[in-house]
């Protein structure tokens, strides 16, 4: 290793282990197929996205399985980063002030630790729809558990399904724009590591406690 590479590995910090990256990538390869195949389902206009698995009667046999697959992948990866995602009252502030964050003006902003306020609040909106997609999932899975409810609770699910289906699709579209806008950011799913520069400008708190600086 030449002397450059070494001064390039000092610059760098972890953020994210090899487990915690393929956590990651599993939970977003799923949700593209569930969001694809969800909304295939979910309206006429759309059911030629059910392509992606193999046509309509594969789509539904497989949906709600790999749904089941999603959900343990989710549940693995809230384990590991949920301590990380407590709100604390820098994260309020941060909020209070997004406007400063659309702005680029980060001077403005208190120091957040791991995750600022806004990545705390898509991890806790992702989750209660995780949890909303399961359930419901169980109430409408038709060839499993649909026969043990009333029509009423089976109707509401489905309501219920497809609310937590679009707040998610949504709550990813913006989680994949800040991660694009944000430069660096992809690298830390794809490489696992950041530039110091980076965790002092994004995340004081986080950068203070790994470096002891």
């Amino acid at each position: 290793m030449n002397k450059h590479q070494r001064d390039a590995d000092k610059d760098k910090i972890v953020r994210y282990n090899a487990g915690e990256r393929i956590n990651h990538w599993l939970v977003a390869i799923t949700f593209v197929v569930l969001a694809l195949s969800g909304l295939a389902l979910f309206h006429p206009a759309m059911f030629w996205l059910n392509f992606v698995l193999g046509g309509g009667p594969w789509t539904r046999i497989l949906h709600p399985f790999i749904g089941l697959l999603m959900f343990v992948f989710f549940t693995l990866l809230a384990l590991r980063f949920w301590r990380h995602n407590l709100v604390e009252k820098n994260d309020i502030t941060w909020l209070k002030n997004v406007g400063d964050v659309i702005n680029n003006r980060e001077e403005n902003l208190p120091p957040v630790g791991r995750y600022n306020g806004g990545q705390k609040l898509l991890f806790w909106v992702m989750l209660a729809c995780m949890a909303g997609l399961l359930l419901s999932g169980i109430v409408i899975w038709r060839a499993w558990f649909s026969w043990l409810f009333p029509i009423f609770v089976i109707r509401l699910a489905v309501v219920l399904h497809a609310l937590c289906g679009f707040v998610l699709i949504a709550g990813i579209v913006v989680h994949i724009y800040a991660a694009i806008w944000v430069k660096g950011t992809v690298g830390a799913m794809t490489r696992g590591t950041v530039s110091r520069a980076w965790a002092r400008k994004h995340h004081a708190d986080w950068y203070r406690k790994m470096t002891g600086e």
